[in-house]
């Protein structure tokens, strides 16, 4: 089974992030791959050992420093890699510009595919919107919030069960298509010794936004970013009067706090 894997380069979890204008303080992070495109890359790897057949690419459009995420893919088990290295997207492109890059670098690569796969969004921006949007770039049919993948055994459809508010949806769709990884899908398995020495080797294709025919910038721009209200600490309520202190626990929530 051929497939795609589209990954991110995003801040670590512990990384204490600083705001900056409409932006973030990029010195001293510790940059990793987004963790819910690891629940891709392992879906991939794993239909194409089940399956005893196929290759799997990975696509990344980011700086230099992505290459870091995209070696990691490479180490779990990824054949070969597109790396989109363009100044004028890797710091400023939107979800709508970095769908129209991955679309393109999928298109332009020359390889068939069976699906592709993604984290159901980067914990960097949160936006969720680039699955859907490379999908439609490319004319196929699209799944969020993937936690279980099965595919027919002549590779023309998949059954896959979905998270959906308040339970879950099994649904079956054509091949090929988009899907994006929840928690939930499986267990990311380590990058090992041999398969990190092997990632060296493997290819890595780097393509500019130009060269693939992307020209369209941003459609929306980050004017400011803000970090949110500190808390403020508890108030305790003091006295022996449990009706008196339920009384001004009342008043407070309703006169203060508002809320009832």
């Amino acid at each position: 089974m051929n497939t795609v894997v589209c990954i991110k380069q995003v801040p670590d979890t512990e990384t204490l992030i600083k705001i900056q204008g409409a932006g973030i303080v990029q010195d001293g992070i510790k940059w990793v791959m987004n963790p819910y495109d690891e629940f891709a890359v392992e879906e991939a790897l794993k239909k194409k050992e089940e399956l005893k057949a196929g290759e799997v690419t990975v696509v990344s459009l980011g700086p230099d420093r992505a290459v870091e995420a995209i070696r990691t893919a490479l180490a779990m088990g990824a054949d070969t890699a597109i790396h989109i290295a363009d100044a004028a997207y890797a710091e400023k492109a939107d979800p709508f510009a970095t769908a129209a890059a991955l679309a393109a670098a999928i298109k332009g690569s020359g390889k068939a595919y069976d699906a592709i796969f993604m984290g159901k969004q980067a914990i960097d921006d949160d936006s969720a919107q680039v699955p859907v949007m490379v999908a439609e770039m490319l004319g196929i049919p699209s799944i969020t919030m993937v936690i279980k993948f099965d595919v027919a055994a002549d590779k023309s459809k998949a059954t896959v069960t979905r998270e959906v508010e308040g339970g879950v949806a099994v649904v079956e769709v054509p091949l090929p298509a988009v899907f994006s990884a929840q928690k939930g899908l499986n267990e990311p398995r380590y990058a090992s010794l041999p398969g990190i020495m092997k990632a060296k080797k493997k290819p890595v294709d780097v393509k500019t936004a130009a060269a693939l025919g992307v020209s369209d910038g941003p459609k929306t721009v980050v004017k400011e970013m803000t970090l949110p209200p500190a808390r403020e600490a508890g108030k305790k309520i003091a006295g022996d009067d449990a009706a008196a202190k339920a009384k001004e626990l009342a008043r407070i929530l309703h006169e203060d706090v508002k809320i009832v």
